[in-house]
């Protein structure tokens, strides 16, 4: 019988899961060839504004395949209604029956992004951080301050917003958290005093310039995951002294490399996988003078790895009340 697993359900499985953990582990497992990934299905529609994306593979020799479906449409707020939804389905891959439904509206999505933001941190960030500057006030922009906590010790947060209002119940919300809070609408205000950057946006136009970036700087870029998408000028990325992708291949078609090769400003060579950064330290940041970026566009072996994650701790729950 298929076990249907609903969003409050999946809540409380991941206070007993540590994704950052499982998500790093996945990154190696596919920089070291070990998971099938196919090109990622995706619709992008104009009006409203927003997109489909289906992300699905396999690791060899495992027990389970994972397809995942999510959705984030960007006007659905004014709506009263999420801007992102979606579910992951978990097979068996040794019969191919459907074993469970994770109706997780887009939530697991959220979380493995936000535990890949941390991973960036972790190994490439300057060693003391001493202000964070976040590119949006969705949600992402809420969650990578929050998983980044539990890499660096930094609370102190400066929030770039298009909307005065949505900015105003952000600050109020984070510093409810126990963080430091500004907010503004000039990019400059964060490039000039942080370095730390997340952006989290779904521009599709440069929201930082090249000379406005300060030796130290990283950037961990999530936002560009479609090949319209764009947050940093691609001068950025030929000037970092390091620049790591989540999946080489899949950044060849889509995120800030994509559009930096496309505009002459880089080559391929450039780019590190991050399993193979994990595992190799002269990968890593190597001085506080280095300027870093993470391009992350979302693989789908972090939806294989915390689907699994999901699944095997119902599978625990339930023998421990047999």
């Amino acid at each position: 019988m298929v076990k249907i697993v609903n969003l409050e359900e999946i809540k409380k499985i991941l206070e007993k899961i540590n994704p950052i953990e499982i998500i790093e582990e996945g990154f190696v497992a596919y920089s070291q060839g070990k998971v099938e990934v196919p090109p990622v299905g995706e619709m992008i529609f104009d009006e409203p504004p927003g997109e489909c994306h289906i992300k699905y593979g396999f690791i060899k020799d495992d027990d389970y395949f994972v397809i995942k479906v999510a959705t984030g449409f960007y006007d659905n707020p004014k709506l009263n209604l999420p801007a992102f939804d979606g579910l992951m389905l978990l097979f068996s891959q040794n019969t191919g029956h459907l074993l469970s439904i994770l109706l997780d509206d887009g939530y697991l999505t959220n979380i493995r992004t936000a535990a890949a933001g941390a991973i960036a941190a972790k190994y490439m960030a300057p060693q003391n951080v001493q202000r964070i500057g976040i590119f949006g006030a969705g949600t992402h922009g809420r969650l990578q301050p929050i998983y980044l906590q539990k890499v660096l010790d930094c609370k102190d947060i400066i929030t770039w917003g298009i909307d005065q209002e949505e900015l105003a119940v952000y600050e109020k919300d984070m510093k409810e958290l126990g963080f430091k809070v500004q907010t503004t609408q000039n990019p400059e205000d964060i490039t000039s005093t942080c370095d730390l950057i997340v952006t989290c946006t779904p521009s599709k136009k440069p929201l930082i310039l090249a000379e406005q970036i300060r030796k130290g700087t990283h950037i961990t870029a999530l936002g560009s995951d479609t090949p319209e998408k764009q947050e940093l000028d691609s001068a950025i990325l030929k000037r970092a002294d390091r620049l790591v992708v989540d999946s080489i291949e899949q950044c060849m078609s889509r995120g800030e490399s994509f559009k930096a090769m496309n505009n002459g400003m880089i080559k391929k060579d450039k780019m590190i996988e991050l399993g193979d950064m994990i595992l190799k330290k002269e990968f890593q940041r190597q001085t506080e003078e280095e300027i870093t970026v993470v391009d992350l566009t979302g693989v789908a072996i972090q939806d294989i790895q915390i689907a699994k994650a999901v699944w095997n701790a119902i599978k625990d729950d339930t023998k421990s009340t047999i």
